[in-house]
């Protein structure tokens, strides 16, 4: 190895090493922010919150099934009592009575402030007649035995009322004292992690422990036929990252692979095979170092994205050994690098306006393509040369190009039937534009039909919130917010009477205000004033008053007892609704109040505009978190198809440029509309609604067209004449198909659109390229 060289290898060899190491220690994410704003709205705020700190995104649903009743409670005692002493869960619940001692104990201690029921009528004379007669016909209900043990200290029924609104109209069945499908064929349990629903980690490391609890505990009850379904937002995401894991991993070992077979049977030697696999590695790497500096998290689709980029990237190299011939690397750089370079800059002029885009995923993409194409011309440019020894050059691909350039010559005889038929494929699409797009965030979804059908069924089975509707009420603090939250769910109340909704929760039924709380024990009456009322309240009731000496005992102290904070919820899974429902804002505190709809609807039953209509002039905000999602997407869609344009009209502005001919222009550009155009009717024609990939996938067609048209544009009529260059375009072309090729096979929904849209459109737009070349002058 010559010195220069030694040089240019050490150089590069840092280069990378410094990339490899802000790589190691950069972050990767699979969650949902890949979709997230970075500059929200305030009902997109809420919906942020939800998706990386909500409690919804903290729920794991289990459910056991096998074995009979009896086993199955076995078994759901024993697991609940493995996860409870586990640190990554706050609360695991199954309906056994003592596995809510601590939220009971809670709820009975600070009974007069929490209890709606107390204001001052509730102590009178008939209040207390009422209340207590109420208790005592409750002797004979299922909560007879907790009622009689009550009677003497809370005769009133405070914490009856309370356990009653606890999970009102979402309790699930029981059998053999645990919670059951409506069936009774599943034991069903409910977790919060104690990690939040972003930390993919924290929750793929709850799920083993899920998993390891239940093996043991299976073991234990001696159920050898019993298995576990788990469901929740932890399952979606911890299946994400892994599916996309896994399809990285595969897609990019295949493509790899067979891209360095083809480019060993082209050039019959592994030193070129290797060397030109170079400029692949170092825009791969450049590109992640790029989005890890720029952003801090490279998302899990930008990865994806890279693996494709191993198409294209290998294309300069591809160019650089095949055109050059008897190692005349000067030669080479005055022929053809100036056509390879302005093609790299359409692809930067197409890619740069993704770097505008409000959707950091779109920004990413754009700036992992820019970094990565840019620095895979430049290690062609600069370092390959520099690399490659003298006298080793790759076997003469003349002949090969000879055949393509015999074909490429017949081609533009089909220019016009394409003309055509590509405005046939345009009118059909403006015809049909309306279903040509999918608007909804579920195309993106990697969540399999499976998965989804068990999250749905113990979601109905527990009655776990949906936090689809979601009322929003803001102020400047925590006081304000907490009393504008019980000023709406006066008017929830009202709706709920009415049956409009099923239910709603709620952090002030643990958390009331401090001016209700104040009021609440304002309204307790004395020892002495108790004295004198119970016994005309209890003149015709079975229970004498000489019995509730308990009961004025915990009056007295309630009217003196301190306000309840925060922190005395500590302890309690109570503590986990207050903080997921009760959120500290820049500038101020929002309270989230989740709708149920009524028992038996599904919840799109629910109707969005009465209840906007119904909360109008109250300060509180509904928020379909559904629909702020699809809307949120079809905003990025919308601004992905602007900045599209923009791109398209930079490319036209820098080839107009630099060519200096409208007619040249017009030739280069021709073919990657007809190939857009083609690409998406044929798409349409196969059933495939559009999505944000897709549109991705066009722009790739018209960064990796336009070097085949720009080629195609300098040849000329002198096709025949330049056969290495010609083999170099159909060479680059196999290539790019079969890295794009690759994704089409891919389970992940924006992978797959990127394969079928690149994968054919590259080779389209080779042939069309050609269509449209200049014809040979007559002699």
């Amino acid at each position: 190895m010559t010195i220069p060289a030694l040089r240019t290898f050490v150089l590069w060899s840092m280069a990378m090493l410094a990339g490899a190491a802000i790589v190691w220690h950069g972050r990767f994410s699979a969650d949902m922010s890949f979709f997230l704003p970075a500059h929200p709205s305030a009902s997109q705020q809420v919906l942020v919150d939800q998706l990386r700190e909500g409690a919804v995104t903290r729920l794991l649903m289990l459910g056991i099934s096998g074995g009979d009743a009896g086993q199955r409670a076995t078994l759901s005692r024993e697991l609940r009592a493995r996860l409870a002493s586990q640190p990554e869960f706050i609360a695991v619940r199954n309906g056994e009575a003592h596995s809510l001692d601590a939220d009971r104990e809670f709820l009975f201690r600070h009974r007069y402030l929490l209890s709606p029921a107390v204001t001052p009528e509730r102590f009178s004379v008939a209040g207390l007649r009422a209340a207590i007669a109420e208790s005592i016909d409750l002797l004979s209900s299922p909560a007879g035995l907790l009622v009689k043990r009550l009677l003497p200290q809370d005769p009133t029924g405070e914490l009856i009322g309370l356990l009653l609104g606890l999970d009102a109209g979402a309790q699930p069945d029981s059998r053999a004292g645990v919670w059951s499908s409506r069936d009774g064929e599943r034991a069903v349990l409910l977790a919060q992690t104690a990690a939040l629903g972003s930390d993919t980690d924290a929750q793929a490391r709850a799920l083993d422990v899920v998993r390891e609890a239940f093996a043991a505990a299976r073991a234990a009850a001696g159920v050898p036929a019993a298995s576990l379904q788990i469901a929740g937002p932890a399952v979606f995401a911890v299946h994400a990252r892994a599916t996309i894991q896994a399809e990285v991993a595969r897609l990019s070992l295949i493509s790899t692979l067979a891209i360095a077979g083809l480019l060993y049977f082209v050039y019959r030697s592994f030193r070129l095979m290797s060397l030109g696999l170079l400029p692949v590695v170092s825009g791969a790497l450049a590109g992640m170092v790029a989005v890890s500096l720029a952003f801090g998290t490279v998302f899990g689709i930008t990865v994806g994205f890279g693996s494709a980029l191993i198409g294209e990237a290998v294309d300069y190299s591809i160019y650089y050994f095949v055109q050059t011939e008897g190692g005349d690397t000067t030669t080479w750089r005055a022929r053809f690098w100036p056509t390879i370079r302005l093609g790299v800059l359409t692809s930067v002029c197409g890619f740069a306006v993704l770097l505008l885009s409000g959707f950091p995923g779109l920004a990413q993409l754009g700036l992992y393509s820019l970094s990565g194409l840019l620095t895979a011309a430049a290690v062609t440019r600069f370092v390959l040369p520099q690399l490659l020894p003298a006298g080793v050059e790759p076997r003469d691909p003349s002949a090969l190009g000879q055949a393509f350039a015999r074909l490429a010559a017949w081609l533009p005889r089909l220019r016009w039937p394409l003309i055509v038929l590509a405005t046939l494929a345009a009118a059909s699409l403006i015809a049909n534009r309306d279903p040509l797009w999918n608007q909804e965030l579920a195309a993106l979804s990697t969540a399999s039909t499976e998965d989804l059908a068990i999250d749905h069924a113990l979601r109905a089975d527990l009655g776990a919130p949906d936090a689809r509707l979601l009322v929003v009420v803001s102020a400047a603090d925590r006081e304000q917010a907490l009393q504008a939250a019980e000023r709406t769910g006066a008017q929830l109340d009202r709706l709920l009477a009415a049956g409009v909704i099923g239910g709603y929760d709620s952090p002030v039924r643990f958390l009331p205000s401090a001016a209700t709380q104040l009021a609440r024990r304002a309204s307790l009456p004395s020892a002495a004033q108790l004295r004198e009322r119970l016994p005309l309240a209890l003149a015709d009731s079975p229970l004498a008053a000489s019995k509730l000496e308990p009961f004025l005992r915990d009056i007295d102290a309630a009217r003196v007892a301190p306000i309840i904070g925060p922190e005395a919820l500590h302890g309690t899974s109570l503590a986990l609704a207050v903080d997921a429902l009760l959120l500290p804002r820049r500038n101020g505190w929002s309270v989230l109040l989740p709708l149920r709809p009524p028992s038996g609807d599904h919840l799109r039953a629910l109707d969005a505009e009465a209840l906007r209509a119904t909360l109008a002039g109250s300060g509180a905000l509904l928020i379909d978190m559904k629909s702020e999602v699809d809307k949120l997407y079809a905003h990025y869609l919308d601004e992905a198809r602007l900045l599209s344009l923009g791109g398209f009209v930079a490319i036209v502005g820098l080839l107009g440029a630099t060519l200096r001919s409208p007619r040249r222009v017009l030739r280069v550009i021709m073919p990657l509309l007809l190939t857009v155009l083609l690409v998406t009717a044929a798409l349409k024609l196969a059933g495939v609604r559009l999505q944000l990939l897709h549109l991705v996938g066009m722009l790739l067609i018209v960064a990796i067209g336009s070097n085949y048209a720009l080629f195609f544009d300098r040849l000329g009529g002198r096709l025949a004449g330049e056969p290495r260059t010609v083999a170099s375009m159909l060479i680059a072309c196999l290539t790019t198909a079969i890295g794009f090729g690759t994704l089409a096979t891919s389970q992940v929904p924006v992978l797959q659109a990127l394969g079928i849209t690149v994968g054919p459109g590259a080779v389209l737009a080779l042939l069309l390229s050609a269509c449209f070349i200049q014809p040979a002058p007559q002699a």
